[in-house]
This record gives structure tokens, C-alpha cells and sequence, in this order.
């Protein structure tokens, strides 16, 4: 079992929920490798327009992208609870995504994600692998590969 805890008889695995707007995301939590306050972003000339630049971290030069951008929502507007997660994936490295709050870690059973019936290349559901139930909310969780990928157009 990849990444999952066993918990009588049940596979789980763990999602830090963080909003986008209204919305509650989960990330994976095994692909985060850091959450940081805003910080100062280095514009980068000729990136697609959701690359918002990117930061020094211990020394590490980390790309930060605008998940909202991405999705074609509005542009970020930076608070005291945005954050940076720093995701490690191991195709393209480390990126940074900038998210509106970073809210809480849950532990969702295999049993209560729910997956989306059809994918658009075009909608902000295609980077939705499926839709959690924690309680009587419900968290849609980011599919890591299809949020870092670059469009094919790009």
C-alpha cells in the first residue's frame, strides 16, 4: 500500500486542506514538503502568466505558481493567511503553490472519496481526482501530477 495508513481494515491517507476562495482543497501530504508564509516572489520574464516567479528558500531557488491562475479563478490576493506549500515531485522537482489558507490536516478512508464521473481538459475539475467527505464537509482533492503539468499548448 502506497503512502496509506491501515486503520481496522481501512486504507487512509492524509490531505492538508487548504481554501482557494470559498473553496476547500486537499493536498496529498506526502508530496508536501514545506508550508511557508508569503514572501517576496522574483518575477520571471516569458512564463506562462499562472508562474508567479519564484522565491529563495534556504537557498534553494523554488518556482512559485498561482493555483488560482492555473485554474482560471481570479488572481491571488495576498493576506496573512496565505501560504506557500512546497511540493516535492519527483518528475519536476520542487514547486511552490500559493494557496488562500492553510486550514487543517484530515485523514479521509479510500470509502469516502468519491470520484468525478467525466474530465474536461478545460475546466478546474481536471485537476480534481476526486471529492472527499470529512464530516459534513466536503474537501475536492488536487491530483498533484495534473496541477504541476504543463499544457500540452503550452
Amino acid at each position: 500500500m502506497m503512502n496509506g495508513i491501515e486503520i481496522s481494515g481501512k486504507s487512509t491517507k492524509q490531505y492538508i486542506v487548504v481554501k482557494i476562495g470559498s473553496e476547500q482543497y486537499g493536498l496529498d501530504i506526502s508530496y508536501i514538503d514545506n508550508i511557508v508564509r508569503m514572501q517576496t516572489i522574483t518575477r520571471v520574464p516569458k512564463v506562462q502568466t499562472y508562474f508567479k516567479g519564484i522565491i529563495n528558500l534556504r537557498g534553494e531557488v523554488v518556482p512559485v505558481m498561482s493555483i488560482r491562475l492555473k485554474m482560471l479563478l481570479a488572481d491571488d490576493q495576498f493576506t496573512d493567511a496565505s501560504r506557500i506549500i512546497i511540493l516535492k515531485i519527483e518528475e519536476q522537482g520542487t514547486i511552490g503553490i500559493i494557496v488562500d489558507e492553510v486550514k487543517e490536516v484530515v485523514e479521509l478512508a479510500m470509502d469516502d472519496i468519491d470520484r468525478p464521473a467525466q474530465k474536461s481538459k478545460l475546466d478546474k475539475n481536471s485537476f480534481i481526482f476526486g471529492v472527499g467527505k470529512h464530516g459534513d464537509e466536503l474537501i475536492s482533492l488536487f491530483d498533484i501530477s495534473a496541477v504541476v503539468d504543463e499544457p500540452d499548448n503550452a
